[in-house]
């Protein structure tokens, strides 16, 4: 290989690293392309086709429905409808469902303004995981815009309890969130998982974790009308004491899923969090019901700029290439 060639291979790989690099960045980014793909809805079963387009800053990420003249829902919690066992939005009776896995990939990934447009009312589940939507994403590239983030940093403790499911959220200069889940199976227990986003692990130790279903309750899943999209490629498929289309990506697979799905449904908050988040056995209910409580009471935080900072959330930063 020539000293062209072996830099321009070091390029290719470096270019992502240094593009997506920093959770914490002082302005506002979107994508510099659109990207496209097509999949089917995990619970619908329908087809669907999506594709993402940079948008102006101050945008947000807004949904389009190209197959209802291109009705359009804000990525907010005023929008939230069903949460039972995936997040959607509705807006006017229009609907768009299981949203949480691109959202989760678009913060994870420092996207904030971006359209999504998809012609069918669920989103694709691809392969159960946020990964194809970071690789759309590093495919787009990202470029940063001139208004300054905004983010809503935590002031004061706020936790929620439903029996024995907790979430809460606290004062912490970053973006911190962790998880517990407990099930009744052998390969699952007790897991705890817990990640700091400002510090760039969401591709290699979110993004990969994919949902996961157990087969004994296939049935009466299908019976309420629920994963008619699910198969052994995109749904991790637990036996009573096995997994049935191993291996597994992680050995906590499972609780990085659920940190996964968190990080999406708290996108809805429109503003990337300044704090630690602490969930046990949470679930989308939940997640959303603590988006709601911290949109409805502004005494639990502030609007800061990373020069508002503490110095510790600043350092955490790492400028973004502007190409």
């Amino acid at each position: 290989m020539t000293n062209c060639g072996y830099f321009a291979t070091v390029a290719r790989w470096l270019l992502p690293c240094i593009l997506f690099s920093g959770s914490h960045l002082r302005f506002e980014q979107t994508i510099r392309t659109s990207v496209e793909c097509a999949g089917v809805g995990l619970h619908s079963g329908a087809p669907v086709q999506l594709r993402l387009l940079p948008a102006p800053a101050g945008t947000g990420i807004v949904f389009r429905r190209t197959d209802l003249d291109g009705f359009a829902i804000e990525a907010g919690g005023r929008n939230v409808a069903k949460v039972s066992y995936a997040t959607s939005l509705m807006k006017k009776g229009v609907l768009i469902s299981t949203t949480e896995h691109l959202l989760s990939a678009l913060v994870g990934m420092g996207v904030d303004n971006a359209y999504v447009e998809l012609d069918n009312l669920e989103l694709p589940i691809l392969d159960g995981s946020a990964q194809p939507f970071v690789e759309m994403l590093l495919r787009a590239g990202l470029r940063r815009q001139r208004r300054k983030r905004v983010y809503l940093r935590i002031a004061r403790e706020l936790e929620l309890r439903e029996g024995d499911k907790f979430i809460a959220v606290y004062p912490f200069d970053g973006y911190s969130v962790s998880y517990k889940i407990d099930f009744p199976h052998p390969l699952i227990g007790g897991e705890t998982f817990e990640v700091d986003l400002s510090h760039d692990l969401y591709q290699r130790e979110i993004a990969p974790a994919r949902t996961f279903g157990f087969k004994h309750d296939e049935t009466w899943m299908r019976n309420m009308g629920l994963i008619r999209g699910a198969s052994l490629d995109n749904v991790i498929v637990l036996t009573r004491d096995a997994v049935l289309n191993g291996p597994l990506r992680f050995r906590d697979e499972f609780v990085r899923h659920k940190v996964l799905d968190l990080i999406g449904d708290l996108a809805l908050i429109g503003r990337r969090i300044m704090g630690k988040v602490v969930a046990d056995r949470a679930g989308h209910a939940l997640h959303t019901a603590l988006v709601s409580r911290l949109l409805r009471d502004h005494s639990l935080w502030e609007e800061v700029t990373l020069e508002d900072a503490p110095r510790a959330a600043v350092s955490a930063a790492v400028p973004v290439a502007t190409l």
